[in-house]
């Protein structure tokens, strides 16, 4: 069973930053794309930030020119550095990874990171 695990959430004031890290063990196939969504209060999971083969990044709006999804491929690991937080970052960040496994397309999800942003 496939598990991804995260961390690096927690308590920040507006302006601060954090940096989230989330691995992916018991991989079978090949990992081809791995990135974060958010869920916040009340609201259905969006993206945030992804990285897919040949580092292709793709980030939403609200995550461009604050937020850095980077991988390092040889831990199966993902990394989301997030600056200049806002109260309404807010949100259970959850990590996911899309593997290739023969014809299959599969997505595995993280059980998810709280970050709270407030003063």
């Amino acid at each position: 069973q496939v598990q991804l695990v995260e961390s690096g959430g927690g308590l920040v004031q507006p302006g601060g930053s954090l940096r989230l890290s989330c691995e992916a063990s018991r991989i079978i196939g090949s990992i081809y794309l791995m990135g974060w969504y958010r869920r916040g209060p009340g609201q259905k999971r969006d993206l945030v930030a992804t990285m897919a083969a040949g580092d292709r990044t793709e980030y939403s709006d609200s995550a461009k020119g604050r937020f850095t999804v980077s991988r390092d491929h040889a831990k199966n690991t993902v990394y989301l550095q997030m600056n200049s937080l806002k109260p309404e970052d807010t949100a259970v960040y959850v990590c996911l990874a899309r593997v290739i496994l023969g014809d299959d397309f599969l997505t595995y999800w993280g059980q998810g990171t709280q970050v709270a942003v407030s003063s």
